[in-house]
């Protein structure tokens, strides 16, 4: 088996510039066609980035252009209302960024006069605007050589330079940036960003890369080596912790309450069943306990079905929660103001719809429930 290069010896120059050329003619044979590839507008590239944050590619196109058709520019975006932004953004996920979207097109409205800076240090001021997304609205955007690091460019690295530790195969790790800087200020930086995330993305994948089809195998350290499929080394994954809810269906006539989250946390701001946290010994769930903390937290008297309606498990990024849906009828109505304990309810008429944001977990238990979602 051939020797592998020293951990720590960087690509050289001249291999960058060889790689730029490689990929450079790769990409513009057989990128894949995203629609957020056609614009050069920084502010449709920046949405396009921000959704594709821990989001499949093939979700992000669903919703990319139905956000920009309600808010083509930073200008309306920042003029929007909060509940607007989360409602477009519904069933994308990871909420946080929309909020941190709307924040950052109001900061740029207000403080750059519309325009998004060119370079990335200016990038980097705008409200969840880290140094990933500020390289990539700048080398795509605007062609400026600024370097921009995922999963999918560091895994590249790592396995052309054949990195074989792990704390230095993380993203975070700074060899990966001065790599992608390299390589970027030896072409178009619009393209050899795109591409170097695009040849993560469809090629050089955690598992099983294509090698043979790689525009840059010829260079690669750790195929040389044979260690492809070890570089870099699987992660350990640590088990998420579990979480175990009711989920409140409480009707009355043909109209269904809803609750929006608190202000912080999980699912911030959204519109979801009411919640309350059971034991997860209590197996198929505790009419009487569920009973006693609805009444007691949404204030009125209520009935419960005979039975609830299964289980949903829903999985996020670093937990996971088991809901059980329970149905109930109130004997009078509840007060749908916002009160004193913080918690905001409101009505919604069957198929009707409520104004903010639906994330799909309410969607996941209003079919549980044999409620329409949409």
């Amino acid at each position: 088996m051939p020797s592998i290069a020293p951990d720590r010896s960087p690509l050289s120059a001249e291999t960058q510039r060889a790689l730029a050329v490689a990929l450079t003619r790769w990409f513009g044979q057989g990128a894949r066609d995203l629609p957020w590839r056609k614009t050069r507008d920084p502010y449709a590239i920046w949405v396009s980035e921000i959704m594709l944050q821990q989001t499949r590619v093939e979700t992000v196109e669903r919703y990319w252009k139905p956000f920009l058709d309600r808010f083509p520019t930073v200008e309306v975006l920042a003029a929007a209302d909060r509940d607007e932004v989360l409602e477009q953004w519904s069933g994308l996920g990871y909420y946080r960024r929309a909020r941190l979207l709307h924040e950052g097109a109001r900061y740029v409205a207000g403080e750059c006069g519309g325009a998004l800076p060119e370079a990335a240090r200016g990038l980097r001021a705008i409200p969840g605007v880290g140094r990933y997304t500020a390289g990539a609205i700048a080398s795509i955007a605007f062609d400026q050589p600024e370097a921009l690091v995922d999963g999918n460019v560091a895994r590249v690295h790592a396995r052309l330079a054949g990195t074989r530790e792990p704390s230095r195969q993380d993203a975070k790790a700074e060899h990966h940036w001065e790599f992608a800087a390299g390589v970027l200020g030896a072409g178009s930086p619009r393209i050899l960003a795109q591409a170097l995330m695009e040849l993560g993305a469809t090629v050089c994948t955690p598992r099983s890369p294509s090698c043979e089809v790689c525009p840059v195998h010829d260079h690669c350290r750790a195929r040389a080596a044979g260690l492809e499929s070890e570089i870099p080394a699987p992660k350990q994954r640590k088990r998420s912790p579990e979480h175990h809810f009711y989920a409140l269906a409480l009707r009355r006539g043909e109209k269904l309450l809803l609750e929006r989250r608190p202000e912080t946390g999980l699912l911030a701001g959204m519109w979801c069943l009411p919640l309350f946290e059971r034991r997860a010994e209590s197996g198929s769930g505790d009419a009487s306990a569920l009973l006693d903390l609805a009444q007691a937290g949404i204030g009125v008297p209520m009935r419960l079905s005979e039975d609830p309606d299964g289980v949903v498990k829903h999985v996020f990024t670093h937990r996971v929660w088991h809901l059980i849906p329970w149905q109930a009828r109130a004997s009078r109505a509840v007060r749908t103001v916002k009160r004193e304990d913080g918690r905001e309810l409101a009505w919604v008429e069957k198929g009707g719809v409520v104004r903010g944001g639906v994330p799909t977990l309410t969607r996941k238990l209003l079919r549980a429930i044999g409620e329409r979602s949409e």
